[in-house]
């Protein structure tokens, strides 16, 4: 690979990046967006983080996995200490420390 193919690769992954978050930003800039669109668009990260984590708890090796699962444990851990304490560094700390030591067992 020769360095103008890898820099005209970089400046099409660029574009290819770029583009989908440059055509609705400029679409809403002068425009108001719906309510009802606002408010189902807060559920969005919520929704994708939680299909991402629970995709990484349950599935192991292509298989449901739900007998002596450590991350089901340590997730029920996480989710207990950011719901008292509304913690994000606290709660990630937690996920961390807790399937690190649940892990060793």
């Amino acid at each position: 690979m020769t360095k103008m193919y890898l820099l005209l690769l970089v400046a099409c992954l660029f574009i290819v990046a770029y583009v989908p978050r440059l055509f609705p930003m400029l679409y809403f800039t002068h425009r108001k967006v719906p309510a009802w669109f606002s408010e189902w668009m807060k559920y969005v990260p919520v929704a994708l983080f939680a299909a991402l984590a629970f995709k990484d708890v349950f599935i192991t090796h292509e298989h449901l996995d739900l007998a002596w699962n450590t991350k089901i444990v340590a997730m029920l851990l996480v989710a207990g200490v950011a719901y008292k304490t509304r913690s994000m560094a606290f709660s990630v700390l937690t996920g961390l420390v807790s399937v690190f030591l649940l892990s060793m067992f």
